[in-house]
This record gives structure tokens, sequence and C-alpha cells, in this order.
């Protein structure tokens, strides 16, 4: 039996080793240029560009035969997607499903939606590989997905928010929080979309918030992912301070990927973890 993990590229995670993987990516668009999010993307030169480009960007979803492509010949294919309620990624893959099992009634496809990105989704996608190798049912799979869904979360800390706001994703009032020296925006996932908890000033308040947040959602030393763009100093202390109050959690520092880190911005970091 050919089981197979499908993901688009808003999780940050191009590579799967020990499994049937493939990553659909995601673009991100100019009036000039388009660049794909995959593992070649140059993403400090992007970011480059597009601070200098003074025209309109945005990002467009894989399309509903790029995900039907990715399902290859699977009889079991899990699929999972950035949160509806930022793109249409889900809906495409959606669609490549039905069609998917249209054309082989006998095969298997389960969509979830993260109703979060980036490292939140790493996390998933970790427990997508291992409850296949515990041979369970693919009903099982999908039933265990949902529940361990229900624990895990995601934080955010932002430097700027001007693409969030430019493409609809936050107002622009809050995102001119963000705009003012020295400012960080401390935000949580909140089934699907970005909502702004606190507006820090300095380092040591952004941390501080952030092991706050972290905290009041349930993490107490489970699975943490921190994955930054641009700033691994910055994610280097949250580690630091992750591991001051929890000795045994284990820990992963990664990098944005490109549909991340065109939202999240230089200095930015995604958090993604287990609550309790």
């Amino acid at each position: 039996m050919k089981i197979k993990i499908v993901a688009d590229s808003s999780s940050d995670l191009y590579e799967f080793e020990g499994i049937d993987y493939e990553s659909v990516p995601l673009k991100i668009v100019t009036d000039n240029k388009e660049y794909v999010d995959d593992k070649s993307l140059d993403i400090p030169e992007m970011i480059k560009e597009l601070k200098a480009y003074k025209g309109k960007s945005g990002t467009a979803c894989p399309g509903q035969g790029e995900w039907l492509k990715a399902f290859g010949d699977a009889d079991w294919v899990f699929g999972i997607t950035i949160s509806s309620k930022l793109s249409g990624s889900y809906n495409a893959a959606r669609l490549a499903k039905e069609e998917y099992m249209e054309a082989h009634p006998d095969r298997k496809v389960y969509i979830l939606d993260s109703l979060s990105t980036g490292p939140e989704m790493i996390l998933m996608i970790e427990k997508m590989k291992e409850l296949i190798e515990t041979g369970t049912s693919f009903e099982e799979i999908c039933e265990a997905l949902e529940e361990y869904k229900k624990h895990t979360g995601v934080i955010f800390c932002l430097e700027s928010l001007n693409n969030l706001a430019n493409n609809g994703r936050v107002s622009h009032a809050v995102a001119k929080i963000a705009g003012v020296l020295g400012i960080r925006l401390v935000g949580i996932g909140d089934e699907g979309e970005l909502n702004p908890k606190a507006k820090c000033r300095g380092e040591k308040s952004t941390l501080n918030e952030i092991m706050k947040e972290l905290k009041e959602l349930g993490y107490s030393g489970q699975k943490i992912i921190v994955n930054h763009c641009l700033n691994e100093s910055m994610a280097l202390k949250v580690k630091a301070m992750v591991e001051a109050d929890y000795p045994d959690a284990p820990i992963t520092l990664g990098k944005d990927g490109g549909l991340c880190s065109f939202y999240a911005e230089k200095g930015g970091l995604i958090i993604g973890f287990e609550t309790n």
C-alpha cells in the first residue's frame, strides 16, 4: 500500500524523511516577478527585493490540478493546508480530493485544514507520520489528527504587519501599531486568524509576553518549534527562556519559508507548540 503526505508550502517543510512526502508551492507575486515557495527560493534575496519594491504584492495558492498531481498514485493521501481563512489552498485541495476519489473510488484522501501555518503545521505533519507508522486504520488516523489539532497552538511575534494588512489579513489600524519604532506585536492563532494580544516595546517585554501567552494557552514543556524570518538571535532567546522554565522541553529552531516570510516579514517569529 502506498501512503503519502502532501502539504502546501506554508508549512515551511519542503522535505520530510522517512515517508513519501511532497510540498505543493504557494507563490508570492508582484507586478514584475513571481517567487515560487520551494526549497530553491532565496528568501533573504526575496525579502530584500520586496522591501525595495514599491508596487502591489500578494500571494497565490496552489490550484486543484497541482494538488491532484501531488497525490500521485497513493492509496492513502493525508493532505494539510494553511488556514482556510487565510487562503484558498484548502478549497483547492478539497476539490482535488473529490476528483481523485471519483477517478479512484478504492482509494482514500483526507484533507486537514490546519487553521494555522508554519511550525504548527509541522507538528501536525509529524503527528501524521507517527500515526501512519502505528499501522492503525485510515479512519482512526483521521480522527486522531482532528483531536491532536485541538492540542496545538501558534504565536506570532511581528515587527511589521504591512504585507498582512495590504492583503486583508489584518486591519491597517492594527498594522500601524507595529509600524511604531521599537514596537513588536505579539498575537496568537485564533480559529485560523491572527488575534493581536499585546504591543510590546523592547526585546525583554516581548520575550516575557511570548512566555505569558505560551503558558496561558496551555504550554508546559511539550514539543515546540520556533521559526524566524532573518532573526535567529531572537529565536535563540525564546529557546533560552523556554529551557529556563522547562529544561527537558523538545525545542526545534527553524527558518520561515517563502510564504511565512512574506507575511511575518523581516524580524518576525512564528512559534508552534503542543499544549496540555
